[in-house]
């Protein structure tokens, strides 16, 4: 078809049309949608890549935000041959709706790539994936599709690790290199890192061949490739690269000698744009943007989307609502995690360094279960399969190797105790094993995770050869055995520390047991080797972790749920990372990563202006300590509620079950929160911080009025036999308490976790809502913003602390030592404009201060000229 075809003097305008209000990519994906001809579309690509390649000629290289540059990636065209190869080699094991996610997903990648035909270009972007969850696969298609469009070297910078490394040249080599062998030159191979080649000039000369690097993050090797490309300086002009830094966040930022080294390759290369990909971003969005070996993602930011079968931190952990989030549409955690006494941790783990050398792990109660279940749960798949598939166990234990090296003994004694009990029918034992599975198997049901139920006289069928198939592996780097998932199916309980942290994949990991001390966000989440895709066996995963441990990874998914949402508010607010850094939530007792990491890194500011906050933990233990706690919650609800009657006014148009008062002084809420404890797990519910909130938002004129309101049932409501108890309010008045439930994924029965305290239309409560029936945050906050204009509200809930489930996911609320649990909510109204006010909050950003200072007389007021200026000084090579 040529271009004088009248098909595509027709359709041009309409697809220049179209570019107007969606990239290339997307417009290409609408067509298909709309069948239109492939051929024809492949025609309107290569006219749209034509044009776009003359622009780029008359241009100067590309400014520092997407924004700015010249839109050219419209989509795989026919006549590719990388993108079609490895997009049929994934239709072998994938479904279709799992290719067209990578499909889409790599687009969005390389529509933000410079063009290769760009005569100068230095960029640099961040993929954010999930841990476990095919980074490599998207970073393969992304390589396809720049080495489709001219893209010619490609290096991957891949861990510090040689397993690592190599597993990552396996991988590149099965979905690229012998896809088409003839398009590849391989410079490293799985057996050996970078090793010079000799004559640079004909590699880089033949224009045909792709040019594939696998190296290793360490001096020695990055010190090789800087000085052999420096070599070829003169060949490279013509040589458009692209960069991949698997693993982006180690390594590359603040290291001495790794982090100038890649930054030395880079400068190398005249044309080059570096990607990284990391689960855990942490140091990379708060390094210091404006450091002249910086890897501060100034171009773009891109967070991958996560296929729905994913387990990640909030589907195994549960995470706090985000700002206008609706509690009850936040997940709560599967019933996965299993917690480990505080008194067996010392037995699993050495609790000083001096303890390391002569330490000796014991098969606590804890660790016995979890090795048990790891054999029920692989037989179980044995069921569903009917073949022996890869199924791991992680013990985690400490980063020592003399610790992961005691653990052989005891491991191997147990196996071989459990294997000697159950061939010769140990009662016992079967006794232990069925009520284990009954015990398991109930708390997760295998039917709601849409898998095959198996039954216990099923999986004990099995059971024996699951034992006797189970190696016991010390996976470190002075091993001799390490994992091996080539030579057939393994069934492993593998005990490591850092080599199992990064990238390394425990393929079919049922069972983690994980007691690692660390306190850093980005070291924690990359130890979540559990977090990934279990296909046939959603149910089956367990996670043995220290309640505490446990707490911390909750906090972890709310940090990660949040700060992907910054990151997509780039693109929805047309935004570079230059103009809005992501913010990062703290938390009091963990580092968000290393100091050495976040030296640049300065305090983000928050507010509450618009949000609902409110109790969901409380204690619930048999302790002094817990019944002190709800008896001062009981006197600070107490004393608002007398001074509410005497200084507010009383709502007399509220139903029998619900008071409210208005026009409460602030002064007397500042009190209240003052008081009133939330629990430390409520990370959102500060009280210092909201006080502080509060007094700022009165020194400018708002919140100096608040509603106070009581949401019970009306005494008459419950049968005689139903009764609940009542409270009698300082006005004298009754209400009944309310019904909530703790979740039975908590997992820890000191702590009663409701999930949700208040209902969808309780921040209305002072509002006039008329004949509104679709309620949600968003119109419940502009109405507040109409009705009540710097007006607070505070929601009481009296519960009944002995409140009966109903649910099978629910569980009674059993909270000893109080007759009533006084639950409280804090409805902030958004500041009116001129009196918005920010506090400063628990949360990190990267310092943009010194990429755009302040504007002073001597300055250029345009900003494209002031950003151009940047770009030459800040940002040269």
């Amino acid at each position: 078809m040529s271009t004088s075809d009248p098909r595509i003097s027709g359709a041009w305008e309409s697809y220049r049309s179209l570019l107007d209000s969606a990239p290339p990519h997307r417009v290409t994906q609408q067509l298909r949608s709309l069948f239109v001809p492939e051929d024809l579309i492949d025609e309107l690509i290569k006219r749209h890549e034509v044009e776009t390649t003359k622009i780029l000629e008359l241009k100067e290289p590309l400014g520092l935000g997407r924004e700015n540059a010249t839109p050219w990636y419209a989509g795989p065209r026919k006549d590719d041959r990388n993108w079609p190869a490895f997009k049929a080699h994934l239709q072998k094991t994938l479904d279709q709706d799992a290719v067209d996610a990578i499909d889409d997903a790599s687009d969005k990648v390389v529509a933000m790539l410079d063009h290769p035909a760009t005569p100068a270009f230095d960029s640099r972007g961040l993929v954010v994936g999930h841990v476990q969850s095919g980074k490599t696969s998207n970073f393969t298609a992304v390589t396809c599709k720049a080495a489709d469009r001219g893209y010619r070297m490609f290096i991957v910078l891949s861990g510090i690790h040689n397993a690592l490394r190599r597993q990552t040249q396996a991988r590149l080599i099965r979905d690229l290199v012998r896809l088409n062998p003839t398009l590849w030159h391989q410079i490293t191979t799985p057996e050996h890192d970078f090793i010079p080649p000799a004559n640079p000039a004909a590699l880089l000369a033949a224009k045909d061949q792709h040019l594939l690097l696998v190296v290793k993050k360490n001096a020695v090797v990055l010190r090789k490739l800087k000085e052999w490309l420096s070599s070829a300086h003169s060949h490279l002009q013509n040589c458009p690269a692209l960069l991949i830094d698997d693993e982006a966040d180690q390594a590359t930022i603040a290291t001495k000698t790794i982090n100038p080294l890649i930054a030395g390759v880079l400068e190398q290369l005249p044309r080059v744009c570096y990607v990284g990909y990391t689960a855990t971003p942490f140091a990379n969005l708060l390094t210091d943007p404006a450091g002249r070996e910086s890897f501060y993602p100034k171009d773009f930011i891109l967070s991958l989307p996560r296929n729905e079968e994913y387990q990640g931190p909030e589907t195994l952990f549960g995470r706090s609502p985000l700002d206008g989030e609706d509690p009850a549409d936040v997940p709560g955690g599967l019933d996965m995690i299993r917690e480990i006494p505080d008194k067996e941790v010392g037995n699993l783990r050495p609790s000083r360094r001096a303890e390391i050398a002569a330490f000796e792990p014991q098969v606590t109660p804890s660790l016995r279960r979890a090795i048990l279940w790891f054999w029920l749960a692989t037989a179980a798949r044995r069921v569903r399969s009917s073949r022996a598939d890869h199924s791991s166990m992680l013990i985690h234990a400490h980063s020592d190797t003399r610790v992961h090296d005691s653990y052989k003994a005891p491991l191997e004694h147990f196996r071989n105790e459990v294997a000697e009990q159950v061939a010769c029918g140990d009662r016992e034992l079967a006794a232990e094993l069925r009520e284990l599975w009954e015990s398991e198997t109930r708390r997760v049901p295998a039917d709601e995770l849409c898998e095959t139920e198996v039954s216990f006289a099923e999986a004990v069928r099995f059971l024996e050869k699951a034992i006797d198939d189970t190696k016991i592996i010390m996976d470190h780097y002075r091993s001799t055995n390490r994992l091996d998932y080539e030579s057939g199916a393994a069934t492993v309980i593998a005990v490591g520390g850092n080599t199992l942290s990064r990238g390394l994949t425990l393929e079919g990991l049922v069972v983690s047991v994980f007691v690692r001390s660390s306190d850093v966000y980005d070291t924690l989440l990359q130890m979540g080797r559990w977090f990934g895709y279990r296909p046939g066996y959603k149910d089956l995963p367990r996670i043995y972790m220290p309640a505490e441990m446990r707490r911390w990874f909750t906090h972890l998914a709310t940090v990660e749920a949040e700060m992907r949402s910054e990151i997509d508010r780039l693109l929805v607010e047309h935004k570079t990372p230059l103009e809005m850094a992501v913010r990062i939530r703290c938390h009091p007792k963990m580092r968000v990563t290393a100091p050495s990491k976040q030296k640049a890194a300065v305090r983000a500011a928050a507010a509450y202006g618009g949000a609902l906050v409110e109790s969901r933990y409380f204690p619930a233990g048999p302790d002094h300590k817990a019944k002190i706690w709800h008896s001062n919650n009981t006197d600070s609800v107490m004393r608002l509620l007398e001074a509410s009657a005497a200084e507010g006014k009383q709502d007399g148009s509220m139903p029998p079950s619900r008071r409210l008062w208005r026009n409460v002084p602030g002064e007397r809420i500042l009190r209240f929160v003052g008081t009133y404890r939330f629990h430390e797990k409520s990370t959102d519910a500060s009280g210092p911080l909201i006080s502080a909130y509060i007094a700022k938002r009165m020194e400018t004129g708002g919140l100096r009025t608040w509603n106070v309101g009581v949401l019970g049932i009306a005494p008459a409501d419950d049968p005689p036999e139903a009764q609940r108890p009542q409270v009698e309010l300082p006005d004298g008045s009754v209400v009944g308490t309310v019904v909530r439930t703790r979740l039975t994924a908590s997992g820890n029965d000191d702590i009663a976790d409701i999930k949700t305290l208040t209902g969808s239309r309780d921040e209305g409560l002072d509002l006039d809502l008329g004949k509104l029936t679709d309620i949600n945050r968003v119109i419940l906050q502009n109405e507040r913003s109409r009705q009540q204009p710097e007006k607070g509200l505070v929601l009481l809930y009296p519960i009944d602390s002995l409140s009966k489930a109903t649910r099978r996911d629910r569980a009674d609320l059993n909270i000893e030592g109080a007759k009533v649990v006084w639950g409280a909510a804090l409805v902030f109204p958004k500041p009116m404009r001129g009196n918005d006010v920010e506090v400063e909050y628990d949360y990190l950003a990267a310092d943009l201060s010194r990429v755009f200072p302040a504007a002073t007389d001597d300055e250029p007021e345009d900003v494209s000229v002031l950003r151009q200026d940047l770009d030459s000084e800040v940002f040269a090579s």
